[in-house]
């Protein structure tokens, strides 16, 4: 029918089948990743068809039929190498899920001399990454887009850059500490082995798919879920009468109504916020056995902590006394995973205490028992009430909570116009201030500027982290322009619509969440603060806080009026970012 990787393929499929799914499914190559399927829209199941890079999920497999297919385990040994060597020396890799397909792309560029960055721009289009923040990404492959006069085993300057010397267990241990579960570090993580449920999921095992709006197949429950359970995926989404979902052209709006602004303060609402993790929740079991973690190498920010696939797993194979794995596809997570939890907020300065009152649509105990540590001789009193609205269910991650009161403080404190009295200082004495502070709950501190142009478009952040022992700078650093990126999404791209009337989730692509993509991304400079002291969790989420308070802040000062719902869309930054 085809080859694969140098090899002779002749499988029987079904009408219609996507070379993904033979690749996945029938094959048993999962560094081919499923993370939107069929939306084409995330780039993780990239492969080389003859050469030329495809999105396989919106490949149907006679298309193939008489081509050469590569996957990333067909690449050049050495090509691979390098780019793969590249992405772990820049922190371009973390949960590794979407790196396979950025590899091949990069590997296809290559072999084209496509390597100018216009070119790494418009390849990288393609391509969605929630974790890094591009920088890292597009670090990593400009600097391998050249192939080297010798092996990179052979030339000591690339080896001083791709492969420096690493404790990779403390690489490890710093990854732990900012994504809240244990998570490895190194180029098999980087190859996509980073031992993800799904992949590590028998192939003859029965497959349950949650049951979609409006379908009457025939269907069971488990863990709370409606589950159509069937002999391979393929079946089980043509049984449930699985429908791609689509983009909604009904714009976004808060649910919440904001408060009366207080004289002097400021005010906020901001609106559903899909987590966007690529690795949609799954999961397999034996009979009696225990199911495999959807946590397996990354934490997907809290989304898939309460994810009813591993429970339902258990509950399918004991019911059936077969192997069962438990799939979301794109549109399953978007439907039943947790939001980032909408707020109406106000704040002000009164004396040298910042008072809060606001709202939030459920999970408010995180709120009410939050402790704000502030970096500034300023105290807090935030008062929280719940207040029930239809739509999708919240988790309240230490990181929201944690950016909805910087914010909130950083814009009492900008309107008040105190000067801020920063305690963060280096090793040596030094105070280090910048902007915007935040602090996490361990203690790690963060501080950021925001620069905008004349047409007010941002064109640059600067962080600085204050984490103890950073045990891995590039993993420390890699974290931070993930969580500036996102903090940047948050405030002025990223947002659902939600219908107010019934909760129902309209945006069901991966690319009407708002994710700022890598040629819009500005650029981001990190510098770690030598601060003496044991390690300290979540700096990412301190930095979180604090871009998305300086962005606010900036947007202020440059507009002559503080927006006052996030995302920020009328704003010249969101604008520049959506073009």
């Amino acid at each position: 029918m085809f080859t694969c990787n140098g090899a002779a393929v002749d499988v029987a499929v079904a009408d219609g089948e996507s070379l993904l799914s033979v690749l996945r499914e029938r094959l048993g190559i999962t560094s081919v990743k499923d993370g939107c399927a069929p939306q084409g829209q995330c780039g993780c199941c990239t492969v080389l068809v003859d050469g030329e890079p495809r999105v396989s999920c919106v490949t149907p497999v006679a298309r193939v039929v008489g081509r050469a297919v590569s996957t990333i385990e067909g690449l050049d040994a050495v090509v691979r190498s390098e780019i793969v060597d590249g992405l772990c020396a820049t922190g371009g890799s973390q949960c590794g899920f979407c790196t396979p397909g950025i590899v091949v792309r990069a590997a296809s560029m290559r072999a084209r001399g496509k390597t100018s960055p216009a070119d790494l721009d418009r390849a990288l289009a393609a391509h969605l990454c929630r974790c890094t923040g591009w920088q890292t990404i597009t670090d990593a492959l400009s600097a391998t887009a050249v192939p080297q006069p010798e092996p990179a085993s052979k030339t000591r300057e690339m080896d001083a850059f791709l492969t420096p010397e690493r404790d990779e267990g403390a690489a490890a241990q710093r990854a732990e500490l900012e994504g809240g579960v244990a998570q490895r570090v190194g180029a098999d993580v980087a190859r996509g082995l980073g031992g993800f449920a799904d992949d590590l999921a028998p192939r003859d095992a029965l497959v349950a798919v949650p049951l979609p709006p409006g379908s009457d197949a025939e269907s069971v429950e488990a863990a709370g879920v409606r589950w159509v359970v069937a002999d391979s995926l393929l079946d089980a989404r043509a049984f449930a009468a699985k429908v791609q979902g689509r983009r909604t052209t009904v714009e976004s709006a808060p649910p919440l109504v904001l408060p009366a602004r207080p004289a002097g303060g400021v005010r906020l609402a901001t609106s559903w916020v899909e987590p966007a993790y690529l690795e949609p929740d799954a999961s397999w079991c034996d009979p009696g056995g225990e199911p495999a973690s959807p946590l397996a190498n990354g934490g997907a920010f809290g989304g898939k902590d309460a994810s009813p696939v591993a429970r339902a797993a258990r509950e399918l194979a004991d019911a059936t006394g077969r192997t069962v794995r438990s799939v979301f596809s794109r549109e399953d997570v978007v439907r039943l995973g947790p939001k980032r939890a909408p707020i109406a907020a106000s704040a002000v300065v009164d004396g040298d205490c910042v008072v809060i009152n606001g709202v939030v649509a459920g999970d408010v105990a995180a709120y009410r028992d939050a402790a704000i540590a502030l970096p500034y001789a300023l105290t807090v009193d935030a008062t929280w009430n719940e207040q029930s609205v239809m739509g999708p269910a919240v988790r309240a991650h230490d990181r929201f909570v944690l950016a909805d009161h910087a914010v909130l403080v950083e814009g009492a404190i900008d309107m008040a116009g105190l000067d801020r009295l920063a305690i963060v200082r280096d090793a040596r004495g030094a105070a280090v201030v910048l902007d915007t502070c935040a602090q996490s709950t361990s203690g790690a501190l963060a501080g950021a500027r925001v620069h905008l142009d004349a047409r007010g478009a941002v064109e640059g952040v600067e962080v600085r982290v204050a984490a103890g022992d950073p045990l891995d700078e590039v993993v420390l650093r890699s974290y931070v322009i993930g969580a500036t990126h996102m903090a940047l999404g948050w405030v002025l791209t990223e947002a659902i619509t939600v219908d107010p009337d019934t909760g129902e989730v309209f945006d069901l692509t991966i690319r009407s969440f708002g994710v700022i993509r890598a040629r819009a991304t500005p650029q981001i400079g990190v510098t770690i603060v030598d601060d003496a002291g044991p390690p300290r969790a979540s700096a990412s989420d301190a930095a979180f806080a604090a871009v998305a308070a300086a962005t606010w802040n900036a947007i202020a000062k440059h507009e002559g009026a503080r927006p006052e719902q996030f995302p920020a869309r009328d704003t010249p930054a969101a604008r520049a970012l959506r073009n």
